[in-house]
């Protein structure tokens, strides 16, 4: 069984000779055949907002609750909300919202809102658990709505208005941030939107009334079918509402202050470009992507490409590129590679970590080295370690330490870094990596080298 789908009595999901399916269990057997029953299964995957399966038989042993087996679309790189950009967060959100609106047309409702249920595929989000619809209970609440607020709505607020890299909240909050903590985190001027005063602080303050109640709020409402779909539309107009924020951030705006003459950075195009026509790998993960101008070599040429950076104005403008465009090769995402996504949840198994998850062919650093090793006193030996983990080959820019960059650096430290040269790089990575090719990029100080793993 795999560890992120234990919690659900209906069914799990599992691996079996490498590939991923999902075991439906009797107890959901009714709501499963209604999905597909009431045309539901087929509207959304027709729209692509539900990832299609496939009913399978297994010679694996199943359990005694078993009902049937189905193989979904395999999404071969998992990703978390606290990697997301804002707007992907709130494109996952308005997905859930509505599917949950076209569930009702059908009799049908979401029981869980997790942002866990949204993977990105081909530049766009995708609901991925099948078992997460249930049958329309007549006037009754949305079961999941305050998983939804809890999910989605607060981190988004309190992205918004108060701080962008408040995102990273869920990472300690696995069931998302409490509307309490929002309510304490966001500033006054936020209760002006409606939405957010209904959903986030009013809500925050009904939960609290009732925490020590016998009966619970939730188990007394009711709700009738237009004012569920009120609430939905109630949703919808907030998330809609909320915007990222007007910031200036150290990287957002790096290529207007690169060291490079026009020149010099298209030949570096041209020699990633030349080394990837040599490689031809099938992914590619770019650490320290920025915008994602280099990253976009490898995905215009139908790469699966992973777009990491530490900057949030530079990943979320790389998102909207990827969605004006219609980009479905390459995928931004938020990462700082000195405190990378660890593993959480119950016994640290439910989300696993960075490395675990994206193993790719070729693996990017591009204008990185100085940042790990100057601004993070990371030694080469860990730095290259760390590589060779993720992928077989590396493209790799060597930053020397007259390069300006490398002396705005150290401009406001001292200089401890007796074993920052070419030299000491290239002995040091040499014991991961075979290098293959090693190019001085015209015009500047700079070198390219493509490495194979050892």
């Amino acid at each position: 069984m795999n560890n992120t789908s234990y919690k659900d009595p209906a069914g799990f999901v599992f691996e079996f000779e490498g590939q991923i399916y999902r075991q439906i269990n009797l107890c959901a057997a009714e709501d499963y055949d209604f999905l597909t029953e009431s045309g539901l299964y087929k509207k959304l995957t027709q729209k692509g907002l539900l990832v299609e399966h496939q009913e399978v038989s297994l010679s694996k042993k199943t359990a005694c609750e078993f009902y049937k087996i189905i193989k979904p679309a395999q999404i071969k790189y998992i990703t978390y909300p606290y990697e997301w950009s804002f707007s992907a967060l709130k494109d996952a959100a308005l997905l859930t919202l509505k599917i949950q609106k076209t569930a009702l047309k059908h009799k049908m409702s979401l029981k869980d809102a997790s942002a866990y249920n949204i993977q990105f595929c081909k530049g766009k989000p995708v609901f991925i658990d099948t078992l997460s619809f249930e049958k329309y209970k007549p006037d009754t609440p949305w079961a999941a709505y305050g998983q939804f607020c809890r999910h989605f709505l607060t981190p988004l607020a309190l992205m918004s208005y108060t701080d962008i890299d408040l995102n990273k909240l869920l990472i300690t909050n696995i069931d998302g941030i409490a509307l309490e903590t929002a309510k304490k985190l966001l500033p006054f001027r936020a209760i002006f939107n409606f939405g957010i005063l209904t959903h986030i602080i009013i809500h925050s303050m009904s939960q609290k009334a009732y925490e020590n109640t016998e009966k619970p709020a939730f188990k007394t409402a009711r709700m009738s079918l237009f004012e569920q779909q009120a609430l939905i539309d109630s949703l919808i107009n907030t998330v809609k509402s909320l915007k990222f924020p007007k910031i200036y951030t150290q990287w957002g705006d790096y290529y207007k202050n690169t060291n490079y003459s026009e020149e010099s950075f298209q030949e570096k195009k041209d020699i990633i470009l030349h080394f990837i026509n040599k490689v031809e790998p099938k992914s590619l993960c770019d650490l320290g992507s920025n915008r994602g101008d280099f990253s976009r070599i490898a995905s215009d040429r139908n790469i699966v490409t992973l777009a990491f950076d530490i900057d949030p104005v530079a990943v979320e403008d790389s998102y909207l590129y990827m969605k004006s465009n219609k980009e479905t090769n390459i995928l931004p995402l938020l990462q700082d590679l000195t405190n990378p996504s660890p593993a959480i949840g119950f016994m640290n198994e439910e989300r696993k970590n960075f490395s675990s998850r994206f193993q790719c062919d070729m693996v990017m650093a591009l204008a990185l080295i100085h940042h790990l090793a100057i601004s993070n006193n990371l030694p080469f030996d860990n730095i290259a370690k760390f590589f060779s983990s993720l992928g077989k080959y590396l493209v790799i820019e060597f930053v020397p330490k007259t390069d300006s960059k490398v002396q705005h650096l150290l401009s406001s430290r001292e200089d401890i870094f007796d074993n920052y040269d070419k030299e000491t790089f290239e002995s040091i990575f040499d014991k991961y990596f075979e290098i293959l090719e090693t190019i001085n990029i015209k015009n500047s100080k700079r070198i390219l080298y493509l490495m194979r793993s050892r």
